[in-house]
């Protein structure tokens, strides 16, 4: 997966290779599809949502760059393999998940992987952020928004805060990197991307 899909598509960031290389991501799908935990594809986990693919993850990941010891929030945290990502990087992660049976399973799976400490999982509106948390030195956003929302603008730390989000239409989105510094918000486009929808109160409705 690493050298196929990763690096051979342009991921450079050995530290995201790294991490993705020692994550075995089999245990973060379910049983029934653990034979094609490694494909070029998103698979589908409970509650309607996916697990993105593995080159998107990365890029992600890397579009986002955090250092040890940052504080990055994660929406959309489906099974916890993004956050987990993030949290071999050095991150301390607090992941946001709208769906009760998708929040408690990653928390489990997390804390039985050792990552207890290191992130937290909490039940709620991800396009709200966590304005408590705030300032955020990166927020990564798994899910589809119609516009960036203003919370997360807001929840960035002026000293070149990172918000990586996929935005667009339900079909298709642009995937967007970005950065604050002071009261200025510096846009970057990273490509055409398609996630399932950011549902929520700065997002698309239930």
């Amino acid at each position: 997966m690493v050298e196929t899909q990763l690096r051979a598509r342009g991921i450079h960031d050995d530290r995201v290779l790294e991490a993705m290389a020692r994550l075995p991501r089999e245990l973060f799908v379910p049983e029934d599809r653990r034979r094609v935990a490694y494909a070029d594809e998103a698979l589908p986990i409970p509650a309607g949502q996916t697990i993105s693919q593995p080159w998107i993850v990365a890029r992600m990941t890397e579009l986002l760059a955090p250092l040890p010891g940052e504080r990055v929030l994660d929406i959309g945290t489906g099974s916890g393999y993004q956050a987990a990502i993030l949290a071999l990087l050095g991150a301390r992660v607090t992941s946001i998940e709208r769906q009760p049976e998708l929040a408690g399973s990653a928390r489990s799976r997390l804390a039985g992987l050792g990552f207890g400490d290191q992130v937290e999982v909490r039940l709620g509106d991800g396009s709200l952020g966590v304005a408590a948390g705030a300032p955020w030195d990166g927020i990564l956003v798994a899910a589809a928004a119609p516009a960036i929302p203003s919370p997360l603008r807001e929840q960035l730390s002026p000293d070149g805060g990172r918000l990586v989000i996929p935005v667009g239409d339900m079909r298709r989105q642009r995937l967007l990197l970005i950065v604050r510094r002071g009261n200025t918000w510096e846009e970057r486009d990273d490509g055409a991307v398609v996630f399932v929808p950011l549902v929520g109160q700065e997002g698309f409705p239930g």
